[in-house]
């Protein structure tokens, strides 16, 4: 369309006899450019700004070809001197033209700046004295000059306007960033929607003027930081820098995706964010470490001072766990917005690490009576046993970052003060365990006594205690003594050696009937999670109960296929209860025992934490058969 109207007006001009006198020609060109000597022209007039632009091309091409004199020259170099005046005119107005005919005139001049670089190449390579003296007229680099002067003028006029927002934010630096940084998005918003219409595609206006933007707002953030700041302000330093501005600005849906790299890298050189990144951290580091170590310390006072933990839903509960996933999840969360590198996070959950290495010291110490004897110990234990499971389900479920060895660290200083808490309750009864499985293998047991019978009923007893125990953390210290029962219960089995065939068939039964005893007290104890515990006193009963050797085999090899954990040691233990099986049974059986055990193990652990200390007596007494 712009052809023809370039056309349509050349015509006209022609046939009014125009090209025919050079001086004509130039005489009804100034009339029509008189508007560019007049200072502002009306939009009207700018509409014509392309039709300007080609009437001059159409001049100089003339001029050029028939030869000019100096005056005329004269008046075309004004002319296009004053074209280009009139075109930087309507690109100051980039960013506030908002009417359909303000942008239809912004088209025209750019429309106008192509028309003038393409004469500028048509020109070039030619003599200096066979050219036009204003050619290269340089419209492009006048209009990105231009726009460079205009970014730098509206940020500067951003930062210091109080009405463009931000105005409830704390200090001065924070309010200049945001005002700043809202004024890149809104400007490239606009460009976005309504400017790069305006421009061809090859100029691409949306890269320069990020670029532009980036450059100047980058210069400015660079001058606040080289001033020196205070914490707060480089927090909000950073939060522009690594999260609001790539992040949310430059990944706006109409944004994201259509610049280039160098428009969207840091804000910041390396040596600045790195300088700004280790105030804030060093600045956090010391309050998550203060703050961790004031709630331990107010806990350890509370139990030195003999106070009973607080009842909450008929359990004794203490707030410090709470309270230190409060100060790490404060500091993390702030952090995510903070800084870019998210493995820096180390530097903050290592006082985690190190809090949870002083927690299970200082409880241990209590428990222990170092601090002298408290009345208040039982319902510390308690309360702290809940803090141990709400910081285990921290450290283990939550999406906190921390480095594999940091968890593990953390977990072992947990279990090692669960199983200390744990202790405290279990080491009592282990006397009565004592007693009771002392008579194992006697008469009494064999003839059916309720050996088992008078031990759970002790444990009833005693676990009456635990009612205001959190049910979860009871249900768990349950499945530890559940699993101390039956592991010494079987510990006391394979201590015995060579029984009678009777003796091992009576053995075996009382076994079968001692392990559903447990297991349904326990289960009625709602502990469900360590049942499975039966089963393995029913395997052991059964190889006990089998006297044909090659059954025994199979029933062995089955036994350490379900725990794989059963060592060559604990096989010889149990074979040594046995009667009757030749040396090369049970090297056949040891040897089938390891060819035959699973690569992988899915069992929880359960033979490998029965240590025998007649261990060495048993595995020589198996050797000598072997041999």
């Amino acid at each position: 369309m712009w052809r023809c109207l370039v056309c349509c007006s050349n015509q006209q001009d022609c046939k009014g006899g125009v090209e025919e006198n050079p001086a004509v020609f130039c005489n009804h060109h100034r009339q029509q450019n008189h508007m560019l000597h007049e200072g502002e022209a009306s939009w009207e007039e700018e509409e014509l700004l392309e039709e300007v632009s080609r009437g001059l091309i159409d001049r100089e091409e003339q001029l050029f070809s028939r030869g000019l004199s100096s005056e005329d020259e004269e008046q075309l170099q004004k002319d296009f001197n004053s074209l280009k005046k009139q075109l930087c005119l309507v690109v100051e107005n980039i960013f506030t033209s908002s009417s359909s005919r303000q942008l239809d005139t912004l088209r025209s001049a750019v429309v106008s700046i192509q028309q003038q670089e393409a004469q500028d190449q048509r020109w070039a390579g030619r003599p200096d004295d066979r050219r036009p003296t204003w050619r290269p007229l340089k419209c492009v680099s006048s209009h990105n000059a231009l726009l460079q002067s205009i970014v730098e003028s509206r940020l500067r006029e951003a930062a210091e306007d109080e009405s463009s927002g931000g105005g409830e934010l704390s200090s001065a630096v924070k309010r200049q960033v945001y005002r700043m940084g809202r004024r890149v998005e809104d400007d490239l918003l606009l460009v976005v929607r309504t400017v790069q219409d305006c421009y061809p595609s090859e100029m691409d206006i949306l890269n320069i003027c990020a670029r532009l933007y980036h450059q100047w707002f980058s210069a400015q953030l660079m001058e606040i930081v080289a001033s020196g700041l205070n914490v707060d302000d480089c927090s909000y330093v950073l939060f522009m820098v690594n999260h609001h501005y790539p992040d949310s600005l430059l990944k706006h849906t109409e944004l994201h995706g259509k610049m280039n790299s160098s428009c969207v890298s840091s804000l910041l050189l390396q040596d600045h964010l790195q300088q700004l990144e280790d105030q804030y951290l060093s600045y956090k580091e010391d309050k998550v470490k203060i703050w961790l170590n004031k709630i331990l310390k107010t806990e350890e006072e509370s139990w030195l001072k003999n106070k009973e933990p607080e009842i909450i839903d008929s359990y004794f509960y203490s707030p410090l766990a709470v309270d230190a996933i409060q100060v790490i999840d404060s500091f993390l969360t702030e952090f995510g917005c903070v800084i870019r590198d998210q493995s820096k996070t180390q530097r903050i959950t290592a006082h985690l690490e190190s809090f949870l290495s002083s927690y299970e010291k200082s409880f241990e110490a209590f428990v222990r009576g170092d601090h002298g004897n408290h009345g208040n110990v039982a319902s510390v234990v308690k309360a702290q046993l809940v803090c141990e499971q709400q910081l285990r389900d921290y450290i283990t479920e939550s999406t906190v970052c921390v480095c594999e060895q940091q968890r593990r660290r953390c977990l072992n200083s947990l279990t090692a003060l669960r199983d200390y808490g744990y202790r405290y309750f279990t080491c009592p009864l282990h006397v009565h365990l004592k007693v009771c499985y002392s008579k194992l293998w006697t008469p009494v047991w064999l003839d059916g006594s309720l050996v088992v019978d008078s031990l759970l009923d002790t444990l009833s007893d005693q676990l009456m205690a635990l009612t205001d125990l959190k049910p979860a953390c009871r249900k768990s210290l349950l499945s530890v003594l559940h699993q101390d029962v039956v592991l010494r219960y079987l510990k006391r089995v394979m201590k015995i050696t060579k029984k009678s065939r009777e003796q091992q068939v009576g053995g075996a039964q009382q076994m079968n009937e001692d392990a559903q005893k447990i297991n349904n007290f326990f289960e009625e104890m709602g502990c469900s999670e360590s049942l499975w515990l039966c089963d393995a006193l029913c395997c052991v009963a059964e190889v006990l109960r089998l006297q044909d050797p090659h059954s025994v085999h199979l029933e062995v090899i089955a036994l350490a296929r379900k725990f794989p954990d059963l060592s060559d040691d604990h096989v010889s233990a149990l074979l040594s209860v046995k009667n009757g099986l030749s040396a090369g049974n049970i090297r056949s059986i040891r040897r089938s025992v390891k060819e035959n055990r699973p690569p992988t193990n899915h069992s929880p652990p359960f033979f490998s934490r029965i240590h025998l200390k007649q261990i060495d007596k048993f595995k020589h007494h198996a050797r000598m058969f072997a041999r």
